[in-house]
């Protein structure tokens, strides 16, 4: 698809349509997953090390070849990449509904993460590449808002499914989600985009990038379980980190890296991906604990607890499309700066959220403030780390800017659990605190970049 301002109006529309369906099912999932972890942990066994390997298996490999997937977007059509992304999700998340085991499901939630790689930098690349000016904006800004609302939805979704019948279901809900996406696919003609022959895939990149998030991740994962007196744990953390080191060296020198460092150049680029790093892992930090306290400490159901969340869906629905807009218009600077800080604070309230909150005085403020926060952040940021890159980046810009966010949320979620363990194998209360506090610190430190680093393009 070539980038254009002509399209006709229903074409544009059902792109758009078609993109926010088949990314809502990596939304709604990944969130919907946090409410039944309970559950799931009560069927098929393990503790707070299986909760977050479930968590942290999809984000491994949805985090560490989401930049292979932009690659194949722009080297074999952004929308057929789509559509075959699509298709794959849907059958992983069968599988995923009849694992019999924990181990099972956590290899399932990885092969899932993998078609999540592929559709996700692709439906933002199909916008980049159908809109342009303003009315791209106002897109990423659509296509931003129901992301937010997928990610927001999906618990309280998932929680009624969850209480109302199994866990299972909360993965079989994709399936239609996934056919309706495809057959928009079909109509749009996204099987039928010619292969860029100039272009190839960084194979090994890939593969020193998903051994080294694995290894590190593994390493603070099993810390509470096994302690640092372990090698496997300190072993682990520095191996990976040294195949993380091996993989920036290899695609310093690649012809074709899956990563481009070129990209980096750009300063709204690099900062924007800084406090994205930031940013959403405080995000998958405070939603994974949160939805564990409420359900391990203050009685919640799974319901009950995906409800507790939803005001921050209204919220969203309401702000992020005109923030989008207006962020193209003044310049993301104050809405980057400002959104962080302002989630942040609200987040640093939870470090003293007593056992048995009143939702209404306790959480519910907070939870508001927090979503006006993240509204006013995730349009504009969206929008800026792809405005400095070429259409034919925009691939893989997209998937640069979605690895730096899946991969923060790995690593939190990972990194937090050492905190909210408190040394054992299961959430503690004063951990809980502890990682609200680092959650509220990471969203100011994100706050505090977008205000240093970002340049608006009249400055």
């Amino acid at each position: 698809m070539e980038s254009t301002v002509s399209l006709p109006s229903s074409l544009g529309r059902w792109t758009l349509v078609a993109s926010i369906l088949g990314s809502s099912m990596v939304f709604i999932d990944g969130s919907a997953v946090n409410v039944a972890l309970k559950a799931i942990e009560h069927d098929l066994g393990g503790g707070l090390a299986s909760q977050q390997w479930v968590v942290d298996a999809y984000l491994l490999t949805l985090g560490s070849l989401i930049l292979v997937g932009g690659s194949l977007g722009d080297i074999f059509g952004e929308l057929r990449v789509f559509g075959i992304g699509v298709a794959f999700f849907a059958v992983s998340s069968v599988l995923c509904a009849v694992a019999s085991n924990a181990a099972m499901l956590i290899v399932f939630r990885g092969i899932q993460g993998v078609a999540g790689a592929l559709l996700t930098p692709a439906s933002l690349a199909v916008l980049t590449a159908t809109f342009s000016g303003p009315a791209r904006g106002a897109a990423i800004g659509q296509w931003t808002a129901w992301s937010g609302i997928s990610g927001f939805v999906g618990p309280t979704l998932g929680g009624w499914l969850v209480d109302a019948s199994s866990w299972r279901v909360i993965f079989v809900i994709n399936v239609p989600i996934g056919l309706v996406t495809l057959l928009l696919v079909q109509r749009l003609g996204g099987m039928r985009q010619p292969r860029r022959a100039d272009l190839r895939i960084d194979f090994p990149g890939a593969l020193l990038c998903v051994a080294g998030l694995g290894l590190l991740v593994a390493g603070f994962i099993e810390q509470p379980h096994l302690g640092w007196g372990n090698a496997l744990v300190p072993g682990g953390i520095a191996a990976g980190a040294a195949l993380l080191g091996a993989f920036v060296a290899y695609e310093l020198r690649a012809p074709m890296p899956m990563l481009p460092l070129r990209l980096f150049r750009m300063r709204n680029f690099s900062v924007t991906n800084l406090e994205t790093l930031a940013v959403y892992g405080a995000l998958s930090g405070f939603g994974v604990f949160l939805t564990l306290f409420l359900l391990t400490f203050s009685g919640y159901s799974a319901l009950h607890a995906g409800v507790a969340l939803l005001p921050t869906t209204v919220v969203m629905f309401v702000l992020s499309p005109p923030t989008g807009k207006l962020s193209m218009q003044y310049g993301p600077r104050l809405f980057m700066a400002l959104g962080p800080i302002v989630a942040g604070a609200a987040v640093f309230t939870y470090a003293r959220l007593p056992v048995h909150p009143d939702y209404w005085v306790d959480i519910l403020p907070a939870l508001l403030v927090f979503a006006v926060g993240l509204s006013l952040t995730v349009a504009p940021l969206t929008t800026t780390v792809l405005s400095d890159a070429s259409a034919s980046d925009a691939g893989v810009a997209s998937g640069v800017n979605n690895a730096v966010a899946r991969v923060a949320g790995l690593l939190a979620v990972a990194v937090l659990g050492i905190a909210a363990a408190g040394g054992g194998d299961h959430l503690t209360e004063h951990g809980f605190h502890v990682t609200m506090v680092l959650a509220a610190s990471l969203l100011v430190c994100g706050g505090l970049i977008g205000a240093i680093g970002i340049r608006n393009q009249s400055a």
